[in-house]
Order: structure tokens, then sequence, then C-alpha cells
């Protein structure tokens, strides 16, 4: 299809926005990607709040977001910024809103900008489904035009910015009645307000569109940009083009915290920076703030004007379609491809010898007493070798690659196989039915390679670029291998070097995510020498995770706490991480509020969610199964209902 939803498929271009103002900052229209983060602490407590406000600052934020539950909160916004003022930060201030036009109304006559959720600031949630005929519904716009319009007017009159940030998790019922629980449904969701902001002449707005889940968040922003870009092609008022297209804010809402919440941000933040998309960005760490900050910098520092990515042909349509995910379609060569979830391999080739105890990085632990094997959830699918020897036997469900040279015997076996250069491949002799390896980049890619893999059920293509950026370049070889109709399972291959561990995390969890989420990709190999093996095993499984490609263990849905926030987030989430990381596969959200907890944890099987101070309630599901549970005895009851719904195994003591 058209590329529609960006400028460039193959090289990097910022998609131009209009220029929005938040006070002194300048958001969009070609100004650097704004970094931002939000308070934890209590509105009210202007003292905590002021403190909180400037360890972001100083830590990089360049907005600062306050939630203002009420019209009390609304109101001490004033103190906060004045103390904020008299100790010399003028760093512009957000308030964010839910539930309360009021407390929005007083906020906007304060502060620089105001963040409201379209799906609760005139309604409330009850997870009614409904049928509504046209006249029913034109008649719930009108009645939501008549709650938002007093607030546009007055961010109008004192010139304050505002974003209408959509989330997944918090859709209303009527859209959720009319569009279901989609992509759609959240352009949709912002459009309503947008429209009628649009209609009193104001045009001041960030957009966002925020989910837990990395997949839905991308293509919501796409669907999001290909809807402004269809509005601003029909444009016939004196409006420019690009007065249309409003600056867009990236978050992954409910990350988690740690190198899990690291990844899965930069998973859904980085797919779309890679195609120019995004003005300001905030990452949503179950962490202290100040400590979102220096992970949002190095994503965005990524992305500057001078920007050096591969010359790549550009192409004028894409084989995948952006807002809905579909796997490429490959035929299976042993565990790789067709319906298989992608495999991981491991780079083994620097090691001078390779001994049992080299295979614990990757998952296997060798009993010599038992003379046996210990698999973990995370143990690697291959080992590449190079031309290191391996002189025991490896567990069976192991396999080994080595690299091709006619030079020396290798018989390849059940486990054992080689790997091609693209030259050696073409120019085999002999051809064979046994699984290989075929090491491509795109100077590598001709019709004669092309014809060979076509013709070859039994060849998994490595695909490997020599680029830092180097993404794009990947992509378009997998566009011209779809568009040639050639089959063969791919993995990807990433060589990282100078990284430190959380740039290593967040660029490696951005160029292998921005082709997973595609469907793009059957394995990945992730080479950075410099860092320890376990530590890139792990993240290569979280990776995978993240794209919710392949499960390898627990996962969490932890929203990153606010002044909202009912008990200790961090705490809560540390204890319930302790008891349950063990439990492969199962989805527990730990959420701090009602405000998006029962639906942005819409697929998880589990929730525990802040409902009055020290009070949780227990979701199995969608359902609540019990309410106003002390804080003191709510892990437990949390273990308790997993148990009873036959989810729980215990831990192992190997």
């Amino acid at each position: 299809m058209s590329v529609n939803y960006c400028n460039s498929l193959t090289s990097y271009s910022r998609l131009q926005t209009r220029e929005v103002n938040a006070g002194h900052l300048c958001i969009g229209g070609g100004h650097p990607i704004r970094i931002q983060s939000m308070t934890t602490t209590d509105t009210m407590d202007t003292a905590a709040t002021v403190a909180q406000s400037i360890r972001m600052i100083e830590a990089g934020a360049e907005l600062v977001r306050i939630t203002a539950p009420s019209i009390h909160e609304a109101n001490n916004l004033a103190a906060v910024k004045k103390e904020l003022k008299a100790r010399g930060y003028d760093t512009p201030l957000v308030a964010d809103i839910h539930f309360t036009p009021n407390a929005a109304e007083v906020a906007a006559r304060i502060v620089e900008k105001v963040r409201v959720n379209p799906g609760n600031y005139a309604d409330k949630k009850k997870f009614q489904v409904m049928e509504y005929s046209d006249a029913e519904y034109e008649a719930e716009l009108d009645r939501i035009r008549g709650k938002f319009l007093p607030l546009v007017k007055i961010c109008k009159e004192y010139g304050t910015a505002m974003r209408i940030g959509t989330n997944h998790g918090s859709l209303s019922d009527r859209i959720m009645s009319r569009y279901g629980d989609t992509p759609l449904g959240m352009v949709e969701s912002a459009f309503e307000f947008l429209t009628i902001a649009e209609e009193e002449g104001y045009h001041n707005i960030v957009l966002s569109m925020k989910s837990s889940n990395p997949q839905v968040m991308v293509q919501a922003y796409r669907l999001l940009v290909h809807k402004m870009l269809e509005r601003a092609d029909r444009l016939t008022s004196p409006l420019r083009k690009t007065d249309l297209i409003y600056p867009l804010h990236l978050g992954v809402t409910e990350a988690g915290d740690g190198e899990d919440g690291r990844i899965k941000s930069a998973i859904g933040i980085g797919a779309l920076l890679e195609d120019g998309l995004g003005d300001t960005i905030r990452v949503s760490l179950t962490e202290d703030p100040e400590l979102e900050l220096p992970v949002a910098r190095m994503l965005a520092n990524r992305y500057t004007t001078e920007r050096k990515v591969p010359k790549i042909a550009r192409i004028s349509k894409s084989p995948v379609h952006p807002f809905t995910y579909s796997r490429r379609q490959t035929h299976p060569v042993e565990n790789n491809g067709a319906n298989q979830v992608p495999v991981v391999v491991m780079d083994f080739s620097q090691e001078k010898t390779i001994t049992p105890e080299t295979l614990l990085a990757a998952g296997y632990r060798y009993d010599a007493g038992t003379d046996k094997w210990n698999i973990s959830d995370m143990a690697a699918d291959y080992l590449f070798t190079g031309s290191t020897e391996i002189s025991f036997p490896v567990p069976g469900t192991l396999g080994v690659i080595r690299q091709y040279d006619e030079r020396k015997n290798m018989i390849p076996d059940e486990r054992n196989f080689y790997a091609f250069n693209a030259s050696q491949y073409v120019n085999r002799q002999q051809k064979d039915g046994r699984l290989k390896f075929v090491m491509v980049r795109i100077d590598d890619i001709s019709d004669e390679l092309i014809d060979q893999l076509k013709d070859d059920a039994s060849a998994v293509v490595i695909l490997d670029t020599a680029h830092f950026n180097g993404m794009m370049e990947q992509r378009r070889v997998f566009f011209d291998l779809i568009s040639e109709q050639v089959e063969n399972p791919v993995i990807i291959r990433r060589s990282f070097e100078n990284l430190v561990p959380d740039e290593l995390t967040l660029y490696a969890a951005t160029d292998f995510g921005a082709l997973l989420l595609d469907g793009l990709g059957d394995g990945i190999w992730l080479h950075a020498p410099q860092h320890l093996a376990n530590a890139i095993n792990r993240l290569c499984f979280g990776i995978l995770q993240g794209t919710r490609l392949r499960i390898s263990k627990t996962e969490y849905i932890s929203c990153p706490s606010c002044g909202r926030t009912l008990f200790d987030l961090q705490e809560t989430t540390a204890a319930i991480r302790a008891r349950t990381n063990h439990l492969k596969g199962i989805k527990i959200a730990i959420m701090g509020c009602i405000v998006n907890g029962p639906g942005e944890m819409a697929d998880a099987d589990y929730g525990y969610v802040g409902s009055g101070v020290g009070k949780i309630t227990l979701y199995k599901g969608k359902e609540v199964v019990k309410r106003a549970v002390e804080s003191t005895v709510a892990v437990e009851e949390l273990i308790a209902l997993i148990k009873e719904n036959g989810d729980w195994v215990e831990m192992s003591r190997e």
C-alpha cells in the first residue's frame, strides 16, 4: 500500500507537524524532540511536588506533568508554579486531568498545558455495550461538546496548550460499542475532541495514542497520522496542510520497571521514531520519575537532524499493512519460520574454547552428577561458533551453526549446520536438503540469489547489516523478499559496539522491535561482544516477549505511579514480582488507581488495582473478584486467586 503515514520507509525523514507552544517551549514544527515525565507525589504536598519537579528538571525534563484529580489539586498548581519560579525554574507545567472538567478549567488558567483523556473526560466507563443509532450517537457528541467546549475556550483565551491523550485502556463505552477495542477506536476517540476544538478555532494541540501493548500503540499512531494526512489533502480552507498535522506525544503506558520496562518502551517509541514520527516522548517506568528521563534522552538522541542512515532506493508501495499485524508468510525449515515462535541465536564465535559451562549463558546448565542438561525457559535455539570447535555433546534442543570453510571438514547433521555467505551459497556446486543458513546483506541481493533461495526449501536467511542505523536497510530487504515471493525464514542479525548497557537495550529493542511488530523476522541474533553473554540472551528473549511473539516469563503491566496512586507502587510491584516471576506466560497488571487500571489491563490474566486508601480490588481478567481488600494482605489474596484458578505452579528449587 502507499506510504501514507510517514515521509519515507527507507530513509529517516521527520514528519513536519504544526508548532505548538507550551509557554516558552515549542513542540513540533521541526523543533527537537522534547522529553518529559510526571510527578508521583501528592499534588497537595507543595514542597514534595516542587522538590520532585526540580529533580526531574535537573535530569532533563523539558515539561513536568502533575496530576490534578480534583479542583483542590488544580488550585494548588498555582502554589507549585510560584515556588518553582521563586527557586529559578520556569519549565512548563502540564496538568493531568481525568473525569473532572472543572479541575481542567481551573488548571488551564494556571499552567502552560493541560492533558485530557477523551475516554473519561466526559464519560464514566461502565463496561456496557449498547447499540447507538446515528441520532443517539450525535446526541452523545453534543453532550461531550457541552462539557469540553468551556475548556477549549479557556485554553484559547489564556494561550494554554492541550494534549488530547487517548489511552487504549480507557476508551469510552460509546467508542467501544461502535469501533471496538481497536486502534481505529483510539483514533476516533481523539478526533471527537479534536473536531470540537478546531470548530472553535483552537489548534494549540498535541495528540497521543498510548497503550501498554506496543503493537496496538504503533498501529494507532500510524493510523492517526494517516487520517491527519488524508484530512490535510482535502483541505480547502486558508490553513496550510501542516496546520492539520498535529505534534505527537509518544509513550507506552504501564511499561513496568527495570530492563523489561525499557525494552517495552523502546519497542513502541523507537519504532515510531524510526519512521520520523514523534515530537515529544515520555518513558513510563515504575520507578522514580527522574530515572525515566535519561532513558527518554537516549532514545531521542538517535534521531537528530544529522542522523546518518544507509542510502536505499525509495519504494512507492509497502507490501506490509501498517495498521494491522500479519506475519510474513514463510515455509517451515525445522524450527524456523511458518507459525513457529521466533528463534534466538547466541554468538559464541569469539570464544577460544567452548565448554558446558559456557552454555550456561545461553540458558543451558549441565549437571555432571546426573549427566543431564537443565534447560531454562530462556534457552537459545542456536549457537554460532564461527570456527571454534565444540568437543562435547550439546543438548538435543540446541543447534550449532559453524561458518562454512571448504578447507575444514564438518559434516552437517541433525544438530550441526553451516552458515554460508551469499557468494559461497550461490557458487556451491552441491545442493542438498539439509538445513543451512545464508548470511545476506542488502548488497548481496541479486536475481541469482533470489532464484536459488526460492528453489531451496532448506535455507534460512540471516539478514545482516553493516550500518548502526540499519533497520530501514533490513526492512527494504524484507520488502524485496515479499515482492519476489521468497518464503524462506529470515533471522535478523544486528551488531552493536561501544554502547553502554542501557543504550544496547534501547537500540536493540528499537531495531528488532520495529521489524517484528510488522511481522518481519523469524528469529533474532544480537552480536554485542563487549557485553556479557547472559545479558544478551536475556535481552533477546525480553524483546520477543515485549513484541508478544514469544512468551518466556511472567509479564507485568505496571503503571509508573502518579499523585493518584493509592499505594507504594514500586514496593508492591517488587513484592508481587518476587512471588510470581516463575509463572511463565501469565500477565499480571499492577495499577495504582482506577483511571486507566481496568481498561489498560484488559488482556491481563490478573489485576491488582488501587481503589481507595489502603484498599485493593482484585480482578480475574476484566471481572472484579474481590473489592476493598486490605493492602496488607492483598498480595497474599492475589496469590490465592491465582491458585484458585489453576494458574499457580510451585517455584523450582533447582
